[in-house]
């Protein structure tokens, strides 16, 4: 305990040492830049005093003047001017004025009758009699052609199934010189168009555009 005591009072001597020399040494460096700055420092400028002003001149003061009252003058009285009487206006005598005369209005004369003028009559123009145009004579009948009674087309046979496009194919192909190119094609068609066209050539049209329509590859017709 008593080595902690005697420790610390060394570091408070040690401290106050140290502050002291410190304060010491900063102002000796006050003093030596405060000689430097008096030694730089420009002459003292003279001091010039002002000129005096000059005294103020006191003006006496104004006495108000009383102003003269003039005395009232004595005026007479304004004259009191009659206005004149009007004369009586002069009475003239009634003039006797004469009655109007009166004024007939003159008599229309008759009006002059004109004698009746004579109607003028033309005399009958002669007209021409109307030209009688003949009908043409009527133009030779040509004898019609006969007509022919209409034909009867029989049916087309129902297909229901592929089996029944075998039938109707060979005998649409059995003049053809492919005969299974033909017979391959045809059953294609029948099988999607459900119809055969009557014949061995022609009469396409009967089985309507689903078998006139349909196409190879290379564009042509596909169905016999």
């Amino acid at each position: 305990m008593a080595s902690k005591a005697f420790l610390l009072l060394s570091v408070t001597v040690l401290f106050v040492a140290t502050r002291a020399s410190s304060s010491h040494d900063l102002h000796e460096e006050l003093k030596i830049k405060a000689a430097y700055v008096q030694s730089q420092a420009p002459p003292p400028i003279p001091i010039v005093k002002a000129p005096a002003p000059p005294p103020l001149v006191t003006k006496p003061p104004v006495v108000p003047v009383a102003p003269v009252v003039k005395p009232p003058t004595y005026a007479p009285p304004p004259k009191v001017i009659k206005a004149p009487t009007p004369a009586p206006p002069l009475a003239k005598p009634p003039t006797y004025a004469p009655p109007p005369k009166v004024i007939k209005a003159p008599t229309p004369a008759p009006p002059l009758a004109k004698p009746p003028v004579a109607p003028v009559v033309k005399p009958p123009t002669y007209a021409p009699p109307p030209k009688v145009i003949k009908a043409p004579p009527p133009a030779p009948s040509l004898p019609k052609p006969p007509v022919k009674p209409p034909t009867y087309a029989p049916p087309l046979p129902t297909v229901k199934s592929k089996k029944d496009c075998i039938p109707l194919c060979e005998q649409r192909c059995s003049l053809h010189s492919r005969k299974r190119t033909c017979m391959r094609a045809c059953m294609t068609c029948c099988d999607r168009c459900k119809c055969v066209p009557p014949g061995t050539y022609g009469n396409r049209e009967r089985c309507g555009k689903c078998y006139t329509d349909m196409t190879t590859h290379g564009n042509r017709p596909k169905c016999p």
